[in-house]
């Protein structure tokens, strides 16, 4: 297909390219994120076995600031940045595209390096005395994270999302054995002489920098990836004869487009450090509790529950980052109606994952945590922090869709919108349980919840006036929710009768590691099944996913569909 061909599908709202559609690709970054997570599980049982809750305590305290950081600096750089580029790419403008790159590439460099400026110089300022030398570890990966974000959002914006799935799941597995060797032997080669906490705190300097490794991992692959494919990205830019933008112009752009997307998901990460700094000042500053007590309950909340809900929302965050150049490639076009198609499919792709995953967690919450871990003094309580914490896997996962639409289609100032006001609201509340009620952590599991349901309540709103999109409550929500529903006693039942006949030859653990798996594997086909005789899953659904006609024939010989 010569460039004419491709621009005149481009300007009819088509996908110019096999495999660009939004469920493709979806998929390929939703399997790498699903392998990123289970790699994510199976490393952190022996991690939190090696620095403990309190140690778990430090590096979420730190790793929460890490994050601001990195946000303020370059994380939104992927997807503003595919944005900006697939607007340019939709309508051929292969220079200018280019260029958006150069100025992306040279924003990184800059901000980052302040970035790790700050985060390495003020640390003391930042977190209590124990997280300081864990914050401290974390510095230069802020850095790197600016020049790996700005590739893998050219690559995205080219929608080739192979290359960012591949550098994250080398991100992980670097990640996941330099975070349990550092760990390892940091403790051991400590002095004989070290605290329980001095030794949680050199733990978790050793997992922060495996996230350091983990990234630069990951931009070594993606600097050979574009080392490769520069050649035919270059005769494409060649081939251009349009009219280029100067730098000035561009660089002008390029800030005005990643400002949006950085203060949107600044406030979004702000909520998770403002809630730390208030949970941990009041009840230590104000009530005099423990450092290490209230940090090790705080570890439990956020490096247990909220890892553990973090798995199917980060599918989610992986469908956003491939509908945003979809999405502004329809809307560039003018093509309102496949701009509301895509953004509609998007949001009920991220109802159907999400409704089960909240339900099974729920009804799964204890077996779920004894298997990730097994520390036997927490293990209750980080199970029910777990099963309060899962409602929030629908409203995020939904929450980040429609943020990633909003930004799409131009709106970029009503994220921002929905999650200041969310911020407001929910922080005021956690202040106010926290000084008059003894709910302690549980506060925590409330706000999270509350901030969530405002973002999503306040997206649907904003667009339905923007889009005009309309949703079918009983299909988008009524018969999820049904099937997972009896997906969750379905499970609930095998894992107890399970449970109870393996109890009978080996100990707790393991009859709860041989009882969760036929579990999980008996809730997917069981939920699908009665998704799709319910009409909450079409044919025409399941085509649209990758290998759809595969799939379809599957289904109909099992008589499914």
């Amino acid at each position: 297909m010569d460039r004419e061909n491709k621009n005149r599908e481009a300007a009819a709202g088509k996908a110019p390219v096999r495999g660009s559609s939004i469920a493709a690709q979806a998929g390929v970054l939703a399997a790498a994120t699903i392998i990123v997570r289970i790699i994510g599980l199976l490393y952190r049982a022996p991690l939190t076995a090696i620095i403990g809750d309190e140690g778990n305590g430090y590096y979420g305290a730190a790793y929460n600031i890490y994050m601001i950081i990195l946000i303020l600096s370059s994380n939104s750089l992927p997807a503003a940045i595919s944005r900006q580029m697939s607007t340019k790419i939709a309508v051929g403008e292969y220079k200018n595209a280019q260029r958006v790159f150069h100025c992306a590439l040279m924003y990184s460099l800059l901000v980052g390096a302040a970035g790790s400026v700050i985060l390495y110089f003020g640390a003391g300022l930042l977190v209590k005395p124990n997280a300081i030398p864990v914050l401290r570890v974390f510095a230069p990966t802020i850095f790197l994270f600016g020049i790996l974000g700005a590739i893998r959002g050219y690559f995205q914006a080219n929608q080739s999302m192979v290359q960012t799935s591949v550098s994250q799941i080398l991100e992980q597995i670097a990640n996941a054995a330099v975070s349990i060797g550092a760990a390892t032997i940091l403790i051991r080669t400590a002095a004989a002489s070290s605290t329980k906490t001095r030794l949680a705190v050199r733990g978790a300097m050793g997992s922060a920098l495996g996230t350091g490794s983990g990234v630069a991992t990951a931009l070594v692959f993606m600097l050979i990836a574009y080392a490769r494919h520069r050649g035919a990205f270059m005769r494409r830019i060649r081939q251009d004869s349009g009219k280029t933008q100067p730098y000035g112009s561009i660089m002008k752009n390029t800030v005005l487009m990643i400002t949006p997307f950085i203060l949107s998901s600044f406030i979004l990460n702000l909520t998770t450090t403002l809630d730390q700094i208030i949970y941990l000042n009041m009840l230590i500053d104000g009530r005099g509790l423990p450092e290490a007590a209230v940090t090790t309950v705080y570890g439990l909340f956020s490096n247990k529950a909220v890892v553990i809900t973090n798995i199917p929302i980060s599918v989610a965050t992986a469908v956003s980052a491939a509908i945003i150049p979809n999405i502004a490639t329809a809307h560039a076009t003018g093509d309102l109606k496949e701009t509301r198609r895509r953004a509609a499919g998007a949001s009920r792709m991220a109802l159907v994952i999400s409704i089960p995953c909240a339900v099974g967690l729920m009804v799964l919450a204890r077996p779920v945590t004894m298997l990730m871990f097994p520390q036997w003094d927490t293990l209750e309580l980080a199970s029910v922090l777990l099963a309060l914490q899962a409602v929030t896997v629908i409203f995020l996962s939904v929450g980040t869709i429609t943020n990633a639409v909003l930004q799409a289609i131009g709106k970029m100032s009503m994220p921002i919108v929905s999650a200041g006001v969310s911020l407001l609201i929910q922080t005021a509340a956690l202040a106010l349980f926290l000084k008059f009620t003894d709910w302690g952590i549980y506060s925590m599991v409330f706000v999270s919840v509350l901030y969530a349901a405002i973002i999503f309540a306040l997206n649907e709103l904003f667009l339905r006036h923007y889009l005009g999109l309309q949703v079918d409550g009983a299909r988008a929500y009524g018969i999820p929710v049904l099937s997972a529903l009896i997906m969750g006693a379905a499970a609930s039942g095998v894992y107890r009768a399970v449970f109870s006949l393996a109890l009978r030859f080996r100990g707790e653990y393991f009859a709860n590691f041989v009882a969760v798996l036929p579990a999980i594997f008996v809730a997917v086909p069981v939920y699908f099944f009665i998704l799709i005789r319910l009409g909450g899953f079409t044919e025409e659904d399941i085509l649209g996913l990758p290998k759809g006609v595969t799939l379809t024939r599957l289904l109909k010989k099992l008589r499914w569909l």
